[in-house]
């Protein structure tokens, strides 16, 4: 079973999805280029039926790829305040839990992300809801979100996590496209005490910064990879036009003492290209230019994640790590 451990929703709100999208900054920037990568304009997403349009889209995508059978589909949280406040204005978009959960229940081709605040003063009753309706992974962005992991106040919440089998899917490293909360919150440092308590952890984009505007934590996250069995990384936005991968990078992920510890995801909506991977001489002309012309975005971004040297264990593993996957 190959797995796209990162796949984005985005919604409107039509048709009572509870989905809402209001562009800041980078992120209004990059509309035409997101909806453009899954065939769609600005029209469509402004339109009476975009949550729909969407969801069929994202459909057609896994059944007509070759080399996904199932995506994961991530939930978005409001950023919070440590005493539970949500902050609606600090956010660009909402998913909700409920409508990641209707989307797996109705195709098997999906599992649902949710994403939970855990300064959520129903964070509990909220979990075990999303545990009950099939949640197979809890998705956050620590440093977007405001949740730093490592605060004794969310043990029980974590340890609910490990007896359930809930993994956490956090986003790490560089963020320009969304209002960061607090940078530190960047690191995959943020993830010990759940690793710890026996959360198993999957660290987004591997720690990667985009080279001369962010720090890199790719080194820090290879040292906890060590010490923590429970811990992996995914790839995602690794083959796209945003300065992450660079050659020495790319060798660590793909070194034979990674093989199951990198987990394949797409980052979709962000388009993903080859051209950076070719300009920095990762990636061959010929290879290149194949992947280029295959108009599936998830199939594009595994074939180019192949390209790149990721094995047949970076696309399975997500299966073995997931709940109910």
């Amino acid at each position: 079973m190959r797995i796209d451990c990162h796949v984005h929703i985005v919604g409107t709100g039509t048709g009572g999805t509870g989905c809402w999208y209001r562009p800041k900054g980078l992120t209004r920037i990059g509309e035409p280029f997101l909806v453009k990568a899954v065939g769609l304009t600005t029209g469509d997403l402004h339109g009476p039926e975009f949550d729909q349009i969407y969801e069929q889209r994202l459909l057609e995508f896994v059944r007509g790829a070759t080399l996904i059978d199932r995506a994961l589909l991530l939930a978005h949280e409001l950023p919070h305040r440590e005493d539970g406040t949500p902050l609606p204005e600090r956010s660009s978009l909402y998913v909700p839990n409920d409508y990641v959960l209707e989307l797996a229940r109705k195709h098997s081709e999906f599992l649902a992300a949710v994403s939970i605040h855990p300064a959520r003063k129903d964070a509990m009753e909220e979990l075990e809801k999303c545990l009950a309706g099939g949640a197979a992974a809890l998705k956050c962005l620590p440093n977007v979100q405001g949740i730093d992991w490592n605060n004794r106040r969310y043990t029980g919440f974590l340890e609910r996590m490990a007896e359930a089998g809930l993994p956490l899917l956090a986003h790490t490293g560089s963020e320009r496209t969304m209002p960061v909360m607090d940078h530190a919150l960047a690191s995959p440092q943020v993830l010990k005490l759940p690793l710890e308590i026996g959360v198993t952890c999957i660290a987004a984009h591997a720690g990667t910064g985009m080279m001369l505007l962010d720090p890199d934590y790719l080194d820090a996250f290879v040292e906890m990879l060590a010490k923590y069995p429970n811990l992996y990384g995914d790839n995602s936005a690794l083959a796209a036009l945003n300065f992450r991968l660079r050659p020495s990078a790319l060798r660590q992920l793909v070194a034979a003492e990674m093989e199951g510890r990198i987990l394949h995801g797409s980052d979709l909506p962000v388009p993903s290209s080859g051209f950076l991977p070719w300009a920095f001489r990762m990636l061959p002309w010929r290879d290149y230019r194949t992947a280029r012309v295959i108009a599936n975005p998830l199939e594009r971004d595994a074939r180019l994640k192949q390209m790149l040297g990721f094995g047949e264990a970076t696309f399975h593993g997500a299966a073995k790590v997931l709940r109910g996957a």
